[in-house]
This record gives structure tokens, sequence and C-alpha cells, in this order.
């Protein structure tokens, strides 16, 4: 069996618009992991960011015959991918979209924090800082792939080279560890 020679994207895109399934594999290879770390980043789910994922990249294949060389493929897919998101969003009632008219008399308050609560954030951090480095390392280092990584439980499992359910309970047991470490 021969392997084939990775296509520029551009041919990748034409070959799949005239229906060539090989060329729209590579495509859905090329861009899945950051359609998916996008969504579950939108969604805060891994499990609905996995759907949403597939969803998108079947709303790209029915359309693309319509998708032109101007457009980006990426900032095209994205769009899609955002707009699978929102409507999910919406349909779980999970954001409520409130339309502003001119005839709304609304005041917005300056969004920007204040100094005492600035300081008091700062304050928070450096607490939160020294109790994660009192952890032991395997508490710390998965407490920083999952919060600060973002990882799904599944992924931390894969790079740690661990099971799921020690994944879980290693997590638990690190939060419990930091929550302790923390000042009153």
């Amino acid at each position: 069996m021969r392997a084939l020679q990775p296509l520029e994207e551009d041919e990748c895109i034409a070959r799949a618009q005239r229906g060539d399934m090989a060329a729209f594999s590579e495509l859905v290879a090329r861009y899945q992991d950051r359609i998916y770390r996008f969504l579950v980043r939108l969604t805060r789910s891994p499990d609905d960011a996995l759907e949403l994922t597939q969803e998108t990249f079947l709303s790209a294949y029915q359309a693309l015959a319509r998708w032109r060389p101007e457009a980006r493929f990426t900032t095209w897919l994205f769009r899609i991918a955002r707009n699978q998101a929102f409507d999910w969003l919406r349909r779980n009632k999970r954001v409520e979209f409130v339309a502003l008219g001119d005839e709304q008399d609304v005041g917005f308050a300056d969004p920007a924090p204040t100094p005492d609560v600035t300081l008091e954030s700062v304050q928070r951090l450096r607490h939160l800082e020294r109790a994660l480095a009192r952890l032991p390392p395997e508490h710390r280092e998965i407490l920083l792939l999952r919060e600060i990584e973002a990882m799904s439980y599944e992924d931390i499992a894969e790079v740690l080279d661990i099971r799921l359910g020690t994944v879980k309970s290693r997590i638990a047991r690190a939060r419990a560890g930091l929550l302790e470490k923390m000042p009153r």
C-alpha cells in the first residue's frame, strides 16, 4: 500500500469539492483538534464539544461546494464551529442574547475593576500560586493540565499514561489538597 503525499490545502479543498472523500478526510484530520479545543472552551463540555465538532465537519462537507478561495478555509471552518456552538448554547439556554435597540436607555457600568478589587485579585492569585507550589508534583501537574491547559480527563490520562479513574481521583485529591493549603 502506497502512502499518499501530503496535499497543499488548496489542492486538498479542490479535490474535496469534487467529491474526493480522502481529501475531505485529510482536511478533517488537519483541523479537528483545533476545532474541538475551540468548542470545548466555548461549551465547557468535552462530550458536547465532540458532538459539535462532528456537526461542524458535517456542515462544512455539505457547504463545501459554496466555499470560495477568497475566504480562508480555517476562518470559514471556525465560523461554522462558532455558529454550531452558539446554536447549542441557545438551545440549552446556556446563554441569553438580549437585543439592544436605540430606544432603550441602558446605562453601562465601567467593566474595569476598581483598585481594591484588583488588589484582592492579585492577593488571591499569589495565595493560589503559593498553595499550588506546596502541592506534590503529581497533584500540581494534574491541576495545571486540567485547570490551566483545559485538557479533558481522557487527554490527561493519555499524557500522564494513567487510567481515567486515576485521573479523576487524583484531580479530586489535588483540589482538596489545594484548598487545605489556601489561607482562610
